[in-house]
Parts: structure tokens; sequence; C-alpha cells
């Protein structure tokens, strides 16, 4: 019996090592739900985003964005664009809260690259430029809330020189 007892505490501490090897190699990752409760976005969210942390001296907060963000050399280069325009009919505020939200609130001077240009009729856009002001995309933002259309012009506009 003594021996039986020695045989499964063996067994038991081989299978904790071995168990604790396999779960430790994703030690430090969190999931898509820890990372959602910590008010990050794991799906999108790139490493070189958490380096910028460092810059302001948030490095607790940066080890956690490096436990929920994806490497960046997996991911395809970000094209960035000299200038942007964001195009929408007042008419159309009633449609499209958000849109005027952010349109009426100080959001838009963040980026001086970005020109708010009043068109009748039509629903909200986003176009981006090229440096010669030539359009080289042009986006419907009209199901896009006030943050979604300042994270796309943080991460697809050029910060200006």
């Amino acid at each position: 019996l003594l021996n039986m007892l020695d045989i499964n505490y063996k067994f038991s501490f081989a299978f904790l090592i071995i168990s604790t090897i396999l779960v430790g190699k994703n030690y430090g990752e969190f999931t898509a739900e820890d990372c959602w409760a910590l008010g990050m976005n794991k799906a999108s969210l790139l490493c070189s985003t958490c380096d910028q942390l460092k810059k302001h001296d948030l490095d607790e907060m940066r080890e956690r964005c490096i436990n929920c963000c994806n490497k960046d050399e997996n991911e395809p280069a970000i094209k960035r664009y000299p200038k942007a325009s964001l195009e929408v009919c007042t008419c159309k505020f009633g449609a499209y809260p958000q849109i005027q939200a952010f349109v009426k609130s100080d959001k838009p001077s963040k980026f001086p690259n970005l020109t708010i240009r009043y068109v009748r009729g039509l629903d909200p856009i986003i176009k981006l430029f090229d440096e010669n002001s030539n359009v080289q995309e042009v986006l419907a933002i009209e199901r896009w809330d006030t943050d979604a259309v300042e994270e796309f012009l943080k991460t697809h506009l050029q910060s200006p020189l």
C-alpha cells in the first residue's frame, strides 16, 4: 500500500511539473476577455502601441499591454496619409448623431491635417489624400462612433511635421 502511494505521488508530481511547463509556455498572455476588461482590444492591439506607453512613464500599463498585443512583424504595414477630409451634410446630423458629436467636439482639433467639409446631401465619409491632394481612399463612416473615427485617424493620418 505504501509503495502504491509512493508511485501515485510520483505520478502526480510528474503531472504537475509537465502541466506547469505546458501552461508556463503561455504564462503572461491574457485572454481576449482579460484584455477587454483592461480596456484593450487584443484582436487589434499592436505591440508597437504598447512601446509608446514607455515614453509617458506608464510602465505598469505597458506590461499589461504587452500581454494583450500582437507582434507587428506579422501585420501588413499600415498606409498613412498626409491629409484627410471628413465630409457630411449638416442635414444628416439627426441620422448620424455620433458623427455630429465628433465634428462638434474638440477631437478634430487634434488632427491639424484633417478638414471638415459640409457637403449638401452627403452621408458621412472620410477621404484620404496623398501629398499632392489626390484622393487615395474614400470610406463610408455612417456606422462609426466617435472613438472609432478618432482611432482611425490616429492610425491612418500622418502626424504633421
